[in-house]
Formats: structure tokens, C-alpha cells, sequence
């Protein structure tokens, strides 16, 4: 692993970029850091860098703009200078905040970035269930003329779990097409919260056994790791979908394999895993009832200019204060 350090060496602070959709274009920021008198160092990264390829990237930085790296306690003792870690997006699942706050390192993230893009990401599997368009893409392109029993999403009723920012937008989205929905939470949610949206809230095991579609649009935390395993596949109906746009690790992954592969359910959509880049050998590869994406459904040119400006400036926040 190789890292690049810039040439100045007279600066200020010494900031390690890793967030890996900023990598690309590092003359889109580098100017900016560097009138704060910042220097910036960056490596290699494929998808996230893990606890062991941080250790001797650390120990004299005082920033970092990171993406879903795993910035352990042992990561933040072994970097006594460490001032700020911005995240790159949403998620701080990978960072340890209470080691964090014990250090006196700030934690910054970019809430409520890709709601869009991601309520988007969401109807489009959505749709993509309801009317068959992929399975008859395929199908024509292989020569075959079937038109299969498709459904209007009017005649369907959506779970959505966790109803936050991103989640009363895909309600808002369905709504729009006349969709029942559910909702589930684990904590109360103000009618303020929901106002203008005709939403259900209702337990858990509720909401699986009463949905077409389920969506997961929770965070990744303690009491949403693995959320979904053998036993609320088994309460969904044979005939329903789950689309996972949030993170991987609210899915028992081997279960949800069980379940698709024994037809306890008719399909997934996923874009994220437990493991990322999903590995060559995962079974959900060889699912026909399983779509696949990269982790990206957040994708949005306008969103991610927006997180690159945040991100920034929590940085330079976090060294001047």
C-alpha cells in the first residue's frame, strides 16, 4: 500500500484522505486544504481500509476524510495528534464514537446527503419486482416470448423499516403511487415527523408478515445488527420482496441465502453486504431471484458535490476548534 505525501511539508496539520469518492479528484480539494495550511496524504483504498492498514497510516495526523474505514479504539490511541475524523456521507457505523469521545476526537458526519438518490434506488427495485422488467429483458434477449403476471403497485402494501429522512421519502414515493404503508421504528415517531404521509406504524414481526415489499432504511447500530435472520424471513409472506439500500450487516446474510434459495421468499434486492466487495464466492451471485449492486445507491452528481463541500469544512472545523 502506497502513500502519497504532498510535497509542501511546511503546513499546519497533516490530513489523510481515504473516502474513497474523493480519491479520484483530489485537485478538487487539494487547493482548498492547503490554503488552511493542510497537508494531505491518501492511499490506496478498494472499498475501505481495515484496522490493521490504518495502524501505519495514522500516527502523526491530526484529520482524516474518511469513507467506511474501521477506526477503532486501538486505531485512535495510535494516533496521538488525531484532532477530527469527517466522514464522507451518512454512516459512522465503522467508527468506534465512544473511544472516540473518551479521546476528545471529533466525529463528524453528513446527514440526510443521498436521501434522494436512495428513495430513487428504492422504487426503482420496487418497480422492477412489480412489473418483471428484468426477468423480460432477459427473456427477449434469450429469445423467448413469455409474458409473465405482473402487478400494479396500487394493489401492494410497502414495510418500511426505520422511518427516518430516507425512509418518508421512499413513503412519500409510494404514496405517489397509491402503495399501502407500514412503517416500524425502534423509537417513537413524532406525527410531526410523518405529517402528510398516510403511514401505518406497527411491531416488527407485524409489519413482515403484512408486506409486498420491504425496505430497510435503518441505520447500522446495536440493536439493528442483523435485524433479519431465519426467524422474520419465515414470518414474511412466499410472495414478498426485500430491498436492503442501507447496510449489510442488518441482514443475516446466510439466512436471507436460505431464504431465497428455499423460495421463503420470492426475491432481494441488495446494495450492500456484510462483506464489501461482495466476494467471488457468495452464493448470492448464483440467485436469479437476487438483484446485486455495488454499494451504490447513493449515487447522485449533485449530492456527492454537496458532501465533498460538508465533509470539507467539518474538517476545517474540527482543527480549528
Amino acid at each position: 500500500m502506497k502513500t502519497e505525501i504532498a510535497l509542501k511539508t511546511d503546513m499546519k496539520w497533516k490530513v489523510l484522505v481515504t473516502a474513497p469518492y474523493m480519491l479520484p479528484f483530489p485537485e478538487e480539494f487539494r487547493r482548498r486544504l492547503e490554503i488552511e495550511e493542510i497537508e494531505i496524504r491518501t492511499t490506496e483504498v478498494k472499498e475501505c481500509l481495515n484496522e490493521e492498514e490504518l495502524l501505519p497510516l495514522i500516527g502523526d495526523i491530526d484529520g482524516v476524510i474518511c469513507g467506511d474505514d474501521q477506526f477503532t479504539e486501538r486505531v485512535f490511541r495510535s494516533a496521538p495528534r488525531l484532532k477530527v475524523v469527517s466522514k464522507w456521507g451518512t454512516g459512522i457505523n465503522s467508527i468506534d464514537v465512544r473511544a472516540a469521545q473518551n479521546l476528545g476526537i471529533k466525529i463528524f458526519n453528513t446527514p440526510n446527503a443521498f436521501t434522494d438518490a436512495v428513495a430513487d434506488t428504492v422504487m426503482g427495485y420496487i418497480l422492477c419486482f412489480a412489473r418483471n422488467l428484468p426477468q423480460m429483458d432477459r427473456d427477449i434477449r434469450s429469445g423467448i416470448w413469455f409474458k409473465p403476471q405482473s402487478i400494479s403497485l396500487k394493489e401492494t402494501t410497502l414495510g418500511i423499516i426505520g422511518v427516518g429522512n430516507i425512509g418518508r421519502a421512499v413513503a412519500r414515493r409510494a404514496g405517489a403511487f397509491g402503495m399501502k404503508i407500514i412503517g416500524n421504528d425502534i423509537v417513537p415517531i413524532p406525527e410531526t415527523f410523518t405529517d402528510g404521509l398516510d403511514i401505518s406504524m406497527m411491531p416488527l414481526r407485524e409489519l413482515l408478515e403484512n408486506s409486498d415489499y420491504v425496505t430497510l432504511n435503518c441505520d447500522l447500530n446495536p440493536t439493528s445488527f442483523r435485524l433479519l435472520g431465519h426467524e422474520e424471513f419465515s414470518a414474511m409472506r412466499p410472495t414478498a420482496y426485500l430491498i436492503n439500500t442501507a447496510r449489510g450487516s442488518i441482514i443475516n446474510e446466510a439466512a436471507l441465502i436460505e431464504a431465497l434459495q428455499k423460495e421463503r421468499i420470492a426475491g432481494a434486492a441488495l446494495d450492500v453486504f456484510e462483506v464489501e466487495p461482495l466476494p467471488a464466492n457468495s452464493a448470492l451471485r448464483s440467485l436469479k431471484n437476487c438483484m446485486l449492486a455495488p454499494h451504490n445507491s447513493n449515487s447522485s452528481p449533485a449530492a456527492r458535490r454537496m458532501v465533498h463541500e460538508s465533509t470539507i469544512f467539518n474538517l476545517i472545523k474540527g482543527l480549528k476548534t
